[in-house]
């Protein structure tokens, strides 16, 4: 029934398009700019009243009918009342009465309020910008199949305004990372997207085929291998902000396309990058949402300097009451298997079982702004090894509301333990770890001419987006997620 009635409404549509096309009129016409937006008209009634002002927008609601009616005309900034009288419209007032909600149309007309107070214009005049053949949905907001609203994004953007809202603080958040870091003569590049060799992190690739060269390329899973060849060939401080893929599975947090800001700067460590993340997403916090203490899912957050410091391992004492600093491998594996844990498939060494306990017992609290940092070499094959404890790395992981958000380190600048470790994570590969990092030869080979040493930083966007406008699933963040073809 409800699909019928959709019909007769597109059929009505259908019919009125060719009225007008009848009539002589556009219902396509060529651009018309208007000089005003509805943003100003509202805020500044007294300096438009009385004046002509000409506005575009979609007409979102319609009331009235006979000799005068009421719309509700919406730009990008705003909306506002348009009042039409046929004596005043003469011939356009048969196009204003017989518009459709959906309708963008160009209107010129006098600024005024009503009796009720309302900001309006008085429509002069009225043009067809563009005729709308389907009809809005009227209880789009709340949708229980929120993936039609992601799959339809165009239609969710129309009728919930503060989606639209989101994106324009998206835009606003990215504008002023890249403000942030250009201040501190930092510089933006481009790395490759295909590379021959899926490396920079530990991800499971994209695969594609180039037919001239005969050859696999994976889509990359991080920038960091290319950004810091750039270190190595003498350029100071550089950043990235652009996309990564990674085959992996979608969630709330996880999309297998998503955006990613990564920086390098020489002569730093990962205490520099510490300060270089609290600061940056403090200020951009204050810019855009006017303030450093926020509300996430409920949760009241302070994004102020300094943020909390602590090592995984003193945070796996705190939680589980095992200190595994003083624990050899063996132990460690005994422990994990008292815990439940199957370390019987893959390699499992003293690191990994830290780490597992990490994730397990201790991110959950991790709700204020933290960095947790002294991660296991096992799991850290391209961070330096700190001085006082081989087995950990100069590296830390930032954890707001329980999620990661960025990651850090002193980066490995000697190549032959650099070789070693990309040797220890094609073993792991071998033993059917399908996200261990491959060898790459080349970039051995760049660390072979000299790195100094470096600080580098990756900042997840789509989270940190998520964290500013209190969106709960990383696809209302991201303007087109990927979806699964609803046909398959």
């Amino acid at each position: 029934m409800e699909e019928q009635q959709l019909n007769e409404l597109q059929k009505m549509r259908r019919e009125k398009l060719n009225h007008l096309d009848e009539q002589g009129i556009e219902a396509y016409s060529k651009k018309n700019p208007p000089k005003h937006i509805t943003e100003d008209i509202n805020n500044n009634f007294e300096e438009y009243e009385g004046k002509t002002v000409s506005l575009s927008g979609r007409v979102m609601a319609k009331r009235g009918h006979g000799k005068a009616g009421f719309l509700n005309l919406r730009d990008f900034k705003g909306e506002i009342q348009v009042y039409g009288r046929k004596d005043r419209l003469e011939e356009d007032y048969n196009l204003f009465s017989s518009l459709d909600i959906g309708d963008i149309i160009y209107i010129e007309g006098e600024v005024f309020k009503t009796k009720r107070g309302e900001t309006s214009v008085k429509a002069d005049s009225i043009k067809m910008l563009s005729k709308s053949l389907q009809p809005l949905p009227e209880k789009w907001h709340g949708l229980k199949d929120v993936e039609l609203r992601y799959r339809k994004r165009y239609v969710d953007l129309i009728v919930n305004p503060e989606v639209k809202d989101v994106f324009i603080k998206r835009s606003r958040i990215i504008k002023e990372i890249r403000s942030y870091l250009d201040n501190l003569d930092y510089y933006e590049v481009e790395t490759p997207m295909m590379q021959t060799i899926a490396g920079g992190t530990s991800a499971r690739p994209f695969v594609t085929y180039h037919n001239t060269l005969e050859q696999e390329l994976f889509m990359r899973i991080a920038p960091e291998l290319f950004l810091k060849r750039l270190i190595v060939g003498g350029f100071e401080r550089v950043y990235e902000l652009n996309r990564n893929f990674r085959n992996e599975g979608i969630s709330t947090k996880h999309n297998p396309e998503f955006t990613m800001l990564e920086l390098y700067q020489a002569h730093a460590d990962y205490t520099d990058m510490m300060e270089i993340t609290e600061n940056m997403i403090a200020e951009v916090a204050q810019k855009v949402l006017g303030t450093t203490n926020i509300t996430y899912q409920g949760k009241e957050i302070n994004l102020a300097p300094p943020w909390r410091r602590a090592t995984m391992l003193e945070l796996v004492e705190e939680y589980t009451k095992i200190d595994f600093s003083q624990k050899s491998e063996e132990e460690a594996k005994q422990i994990a298997k008292e815990k439940g844990l199957d370390i019987t498939e893959g390699i499992w060494n003293w690191g990994k079982i830290v780490n597992h306990f990490f994730e397990e017992y201790v991110e959950e609290h991790l709700i204020q702004p933290t960095f947790v940092y002294g991660h296991p070499k096992d799991i850290s094959p391209l961070a330096k090894a700190q001085t006082e404890d081989k087995r950990l790395t100069e590296r830390f992981e930032g954890f707001i509301f329980a999620r990661e958000l960025c990651n850090a380190f002193s980066e490995l600048n000697d190549p032959i333990d650099q070789r070693q470790r990309f040797e220890q994570q094609m073993e792991e590969k071998a033993a059917g770890d399908d996200e261990a990092h491959e060898m790459d030869d080349d970039f051995v080979n760049a660390l072979e001419f000299g790195m100094p040493p470096t600080g580098g930083l990756g900042i997840g966007i789509d989270r940190l987006v998520m964290l500013l406008t209190d969106s709960a699933s990383i696809r209302d963040v991201i303007l087109f997620p990927t979806l699964k073809d609803k046909n398959l």
